[in-house]
């Protein structure tokens, strides 16, 4: 269902919704006026009632994919905690700016907020928090190679770091402004394309599918 603000809306009830987030809109306000229009605002404005802060989880600006939202206090509390018992089950796809040679396996780097280069992250071995993602080459298309992404962690731009980083995959993710040769908000091909959790009332297992759009 496509909604008037032109959010894709794949699933809502009284206490939860899920999009489909295009690249490019941001998923909570940012910093300055410029910056307000979001996923969060758009839901609070399309759902009377919804609570001040829907937003239980975050995809990057440039991210596109599944995002879920609560439209209740309880709603959000239950889902909150399962993103951070990491109970939910989630899923990428990205085009990588090269051809990778193996098969898949997992990434592990330590990494942390660069303070003078915002929001840059940096690997660091020793103050840096860990990051785990485990990865599956999918197919290579003109030089690019389809990879599936699974995080066991949600840190800020881990997989775009663990793209990138030599001790990665040793390539950016196309399009990526930060860490590889994007240009512009819209560009990168990163796509959160599975959500799996309980839902926050009736504890009934949700999955949701969204195909990249890549």
């Amino acid at each position: 269902m496509i909604i008037p603000d032109g959010l894709n809306v794949v699933y809502e009830d009284d206490v939860l919704v899920v999009v489909d987030k295009p690249s490019g809109l941001l998923s909570v306000p940012g910093k300055g006026e410029a910056n307000q229009d979001c996923v969060a605002a758009r839901v609070k404005a399309r759902y009377p009632g919804c609570i001040d802060q829907p937003s239980v989880h975050r995809l990057d600006q440039d991210t596109s994919g599944l995002l879920a939202l609560a439209l209740t206090a309880e709603a959000h509390r239950d889902l909150s905690g399962q993103f951070m018992d990491r109970l939910v089950g989630k899923r990428y796809i990205a085009l990588i700016d090269g051809v990778l040679e193996g098969q898949g396996g997992t990434i592990e780097l330590k990494f942390r907020l660069d303070p003078d280069n915002r929001p840059y992250q940096v690997f660091d071995p020793v103050n840096g928090k860990r990051g785990v993602t485990r990865w599956r080459r999918l197919a290579v298309e003109n030089g690019r190679t389809r990879v599936e992404f699974m995080p066991h962690t949600g840190r800020t731009h881990q997989l775009r770091l663990h793209a990138a980083h030599e001790k990665g995959l040793g390539f950016p993710i196309v399009g990526d402004r930060l860490y590889g040769t994007g240009t512009g908000p819209g560009q990168l091909k990163l796509h959160a394309s599975l959500l799996r959790f309980r839902h926050p009332v009736s504890r009934v297992p949700l999955e949701f599918v969204s195909a990249a759009p890549f």
